[in-house]
Formats: structure tokens, C-alpha cells, sequence
């Protein structure tokens, strides 16, 4: 059991984990030993998750999101597969947690008086430097 906090936790059998091969360092125990870690959590069949949690955390995962709505996390950091797969599941809690909160609704303001006359007066200025270049007159 995965425990994001007091009120979510993530049971055994949401989660499945695939060891394969990982690149990087290890010398000639990379060809033999599957390190690298591919976590699966089947986010949208969860029980523990409410609806909206499950919407941002979709938003949130991106490309790691499954059509069948399993998010996968891959890890390959180290060359222990049990640290490996820590990193993994703590990546995968970190991500709920985030998904947890929820975005604050922006309050729509009104441009004050004084904003909006120096904005005009920067668009008159602008507009009477413009209005000064061209062809000079040579009578004048």
C-alpha cells in the first residue's frame, strides 16, 4: 500500500511494476540485470481517487497517461533495482499530491482610472513622434 496522505492511499493491486534493462552506467552488470523500473498505476479504475483528482492528475502526467487511463512511470536513475523502484513510487505519489490541489480561480479585475490614462497618454505621445517623421518640406 502506497499512503499519499491521511485520507488517499494507493492499494497493492493498482500498482504494477516491470523490471527492464536500464542504459547508462554498470559496466557488464548492465547487460545482465534488469534495474530499471516501469511503474504502472491504473489511475482512471482507482477507487481511492475522486473525479476531479483523476482529471488534473491526467492533465498532469501527459504523455505518461495511457489510452486505457493507466499512468506509467519509468525510472532508471541507479544501479539498484529496490532504489529504483522508491524513486518510482515516490515520483508517483509526489504527482497525486500535486493533483490534489486544486487550482484557485482567478478573481477578474478592472484596470484602474490613472492605468488607463497613462496608457493613453503613451499612445498619444507615440502617435505625435510618429506623426513628426516623413518627407521634410523644404519651404518650411
Amino acid at each position: 500500500m502506497l499512503r499519499i496522505n491521511d485520507t488517499i492511499a494507493i492499494e497493492d493491486w493498482e500498482l504494477s511494476e516491470q523490471f527492464v534493462r536500464a542504459s547508462g552506467p554498470g559496466g557488464q552488470n548492465v547487460n545482465k540485470v534488469a534495474t530499471a523500473v516501469e511503474l504502472r498505476f491504473e489511475a482512471a479504475r482507482s477507487p481511492n481517487l475522486p473525479g476531479p483528482v483523476k482529471t488534473r492528475l491526467k492533465r498532469l502526467a501527459g504523455r505518461r497517461w495511457t489510452q486505457d487511463g493507466a499512468l506509467i512511470i519509468q525510472c532508471d536513475e541507479t544501479r539498484s533495482q529496490a532504489r529504483n523502484r522508491d524513486i518510482a513510487r515516490k515520483r508517483l505519489a509526489d504527482l497525486i499530491e500535486k493533483a490534489l490541489v486544486a487550482p484557485k480561480r482567478r478573481i477578474a479585475t478592472r484596470p484602474t482610472l490613472g492605468s488607463k490614462k497613462r496608457r493613453l497618454k503613451a499612445k498619444k505621445v507615440r502617435g505625435e513622434v510618429k506623426a513628426m517623421r516623413g518627407r521634410v518640406d523644404p519651404t518650411d
